[in-house]
């Protein structure tokens, strides 16, 4: 025995009404609405249509302004971040070379004073061997 469903009825049994010429009725039903449906919408040049399309037209214009804008105000982004970035490439290249000037000059001192405590020494050497 089979279970009826919640709203008490069987499911099978509501089915047993439904023919094929009942099915067939509502297939050709809703073709024709979905015919005069397709029939019944504005030809292309009705004025609501035009209107319609006029605004999708500044919409889409709109929209192109406004991009332009967009890649505008990036260009000028970019260009200023490329600046940045150069200005700090030529600082960095700034510092890199004092950087490399003072190492030259500190090894030119160090060079110079080596020399100096060498010649001191040779000096001293040469005292002490002419003491002798």
């Amino acid at each position: 025995m089979r279970r009826p469903n919640i709203a008490g009825e069987d499911k099978v049994a509501a089915n047993r009404g439904d023919k094929f010429i009942d099915r067939k009725e509502a297939a050709e039903q809703a073709r024709k609405a979905l015919l005069e449906k397709f029939r019944s919408r504005p030809a292309p040049d009705d004025p609501a249509m035009l209107a319609a399309q006029a605004e999708r037209k500044a919409i889409a214009e709109a929209r192109a302004v406004r991009q332009a804008e967009r890649e505008v105000i990036k260009a000028a982004e970019a260009k200023r971040r490329a600046e940045e970035e150069e200005a700090r490439q030529a600082e960095l290249a700034r510092l890199a070379s004092e950087e490399a000037a003072r190492g030259a000059a500190e090894k030119a001192a160090q060079r110079a004073l080596l020399a100096q405590q060498k010649a001191a020494r040779d000096a001293r050497y040469a005292a002490r061997k002419a003491r002798r």
